[in-house]
């Protein structure tokens, strides 16, 4: 069978090669030949010779099926969005980092991941005479010298005679040049926080320096990698919005309508999530949290319209690396589920449990929304259903993936309204076993650095947990992986980890290099670091504080269920000793175990399969009388 499939590929890329007229491929035929071992060259020339333009949902497709990079920037090169490339002017202020549109002036984002093929094209940088001062003295030579090296693709050397110029301060006219070519340099040796750093140092000077829109950008394209927004969020209240680089304008938009929103100044947020073109490419996320703006603000009707909008627009967007692809589609997934808890707030059950099940099983949220929808389900009296749910969400598949501790008590619960006593009560003091050596954990880590004196050593509460040897534990992984979901958090580890990476990159350079530039990175390197992980701290310290609140509020909850069952046992006794015929009659009942003829019936024998996940349903018929 391979063997005729390749020849078939073959056969296809043979017929294109010889053929005059454009050749329709689909994703599936391109993969179609990269799985039966095809050349990358020849699918390359098959589909430049096929004329065909690709869609987004092809391009999309090819990422997830893991065509080689050369097919995707192939594809993306033939996409309709590039058909017709736009022209590069400059605009009033002289930028040429600006890309005119005939029909809007959206930002040209730059992705980190495709700098490497701009190398050696220097459209971007300002020209000689913009800023840089360049008066023909010795000291303007040697920063033309340094300039001029890194314009020829020495990006190594470049920065070892910036970094001499700086600390010799021979050149302080200059300092701006040089810092701006500097990060330049850095950022093409893959150097990003230093990088970052330094193009800050020019960010900081305000929108007057002549490098300012130039180095403001990069600051963008850094943060957007790293996924750490904390630096650029210190320096963008400071900036007014008509200063904004065209180049990071809608990025910049997001980052003042994601503070306000966090300053819960809803309307003042949603005002700047407004701004952002539909063109670009934080559009979806804008439009998202306008969704949870209204919804915070009650209306619901335009919450729901915001949060379709995204769903329906996420197969619209262009996508260029598989981190923007899990982007887009988390957000859809997200926009689905919050359309559901927003009828699921207002008691429309039904409705809610129609967008729970849309959320599609491969999802990052799949397991959440079954949650949540074993919840709509308990409400709406189909307890088996809800079993069954939350069988799913407790099986093996999740223990490192989800904590929702919350599904013990909803299963609690629902065997308490079966009037399955001795059930509810075996399953809450498990959970109370559990959870309290958690709880206990969490309040006395958190009480640790409660203090201001104790704040201050929010790195050492990172380090326990996150770095070098850990603390011994009892909080589950799964735990982490929640504290994970806060964006702040996550994205702070992250950034830390790059910086790990950054420092070894050091380590591989020249020892001339070395023990000079790359001496003072690690010194920049190992600063940032502290203030890092001490955000991060704080960061982790709030979710454990919050998580702390949780598990405190559900053991309380399975108290007073236990409390319930007792009260619940003593009527259910009286009435058995007030009813013996009837009890008789009921325990000789053979009960039905028949199924619709539309589904085949397997008895759970305690072993979970995937595909069987999502599945499952109790035919517990309940003790009640």
């Amino acid at each position: 069978m391979k063997t005729r499939n390749l020849i078939g590929a073959i056969g296809l890329g043979l017929a294109l090669f010889g053929s005059q007229d454009a050749w329709a491929l689909s994703c599936d035929e391109i993969m179609n030949m990269v799985n039966v071992n095809v050349p990358t060259s020849i699918v390359v020339q098959t589909m430049e010779d096929s004329g065909e333009q690709f869609s987004n949902e092809e391009i999309r497709c090819l990422i997830n099926e893991g065509a080689p990079e050369d097919v995707v920037k192939t594809a993306k090169k033939m996409s309709s969005a590039t058909a017709a490339p736009a022209e590069t002017q400059r605009d009033e202020r002289g930028d040429p980092e600006v890309q005119k549109r005939e029909d809007d002036d959206w930002e040209t984002t730059e992705r980190i991941g495709e700098s490497k093929k701009r190398r050696g094209s220097y459209d971007d940088l300002p020209e000689e005479g913009e800023g840089s001062s360049s008066d023909g003295s010795q000291c303007s030579n040697m920063v033309d010298d340094a300039v001029e090296a890194y314009k020829a693709n020495k990006p190594l050397g470049a920065s070892k005679m910036l970094f001499d110029l700086l600390e010799e301060g021979t050149c302080p006219d200059q300092t701006s040049r040089m810092h701006f070519y500097l990060g330049r340099a850095l950022y093409d040796l893959e150097m990003f926080h230093s990088s970052q750093y330094y193009f800050m140092q020019v960010v900081k000077k305000g929108p007057a320096n002549p490098y300012f829109a130039h180095a403001l950008p990069k600051v963008v394209a850094i943060a957007r990698y790293t996924g750490d927004d904390s630096e650029l969020m210190r320096v963008v209240p400071k900036i007014p919005p008509d200063e904004y680089p065209r180049q990071a304008k809608n990025y910049l938009y997001y980052l003042m309508g994601v503070r306000l929103y966090d300053k819960d100044e809803l309307s003042e947020a949603r005002r700047y999530f407004g701004q952002i073109s539909t063109k670009s490419d934080v559009y979806l996320k804008s439009k998202f949290f306008e969704g949870v703006i209204y919804n915070k603000q009650g209306r619901l009707k335009s919450a729901v319209k915001s949060f379709r909008d995204v769903y329906r627009d996420s197969s619209q967007v262009d996508i260029y690396t598989e981190q923007e692809l899990a982007e887009v589609e988390d957000l859809a997934d997200l926009s689905i589920l919050n359309v559901a808890r927003i009828y699921y707030s207002i008691q429309r059950y039904d409705e809610a449990s129609k967008y729970y099940d849309l959320v599609p099983r491969e999802s990052a949220y799949w397991a959440e929304s079954l949650f949540e929808s074993a919840w709509s389900s308990f409400l709406q009296n189909e307890l088996n259903r809800t079993l069954g749910q939350v069988l799913t969400v407790r099986s093996p598949f999740y223990n490192d993936e989800e904590f929702i501790p919350e599904a013990t008590v909803l299963r609690a619960l629902t065997f308490f309204n079966l009037c399955e006593y001795s059930q509810v009560e075996r399953e809450l003091l498990a959970f109370e076993s559990e959870v309290r050596p958690m709880h206990q954990e969490l309040k006395d880590f958190v009480k640790q650095y409660s203090t201001n004196e104790g704040k201050a050593l929010a790195d050492q509460a990172y380090e326990s947990y996150f770095e070098g040897v850990r603390r011994e534990t009892v909080l589950p992984k799964s735990m982490f992986t929640k504290f994970l979901q806060n964006q702040d958090l996550y994205s702070l580890v992250r950034h830390l980890e790059l910086m790990d990476e950054e420092e070894r990159t050091i380590e591989t350079q020249k020892a001339l290099w070395r023990d000079t530039v790359g001496s003072h990175l690690k010194q920049i390197l190992e600063q940032d670091r502290q203030r890092y992980k001490k955000r991060a701290g704080l960061v982790l310290l709030s979710e454990m504080a919050r998580m702390a609140n949780h598990l405190g509020d559900l053991l309380t909850q399975s108290e007073i269920i236990r409390f319930e069952v007792i009260s619940a046992q003593r009527v259910d006794y009286d009435y058995k000793i007030s009813a013996v015929d009837l009890v008789d009659s009921q325990d000789e009942a053979l009960i039905d175990f028949a199924t619709s003829v539309d589904f085949i019936y397997w008895p759970f024998n305690g072993e979970f399969w995937e595909d069987e996940l999502g599945f499952y349903l109790y035919t517990e018929q309940g003790s009640c009388n």
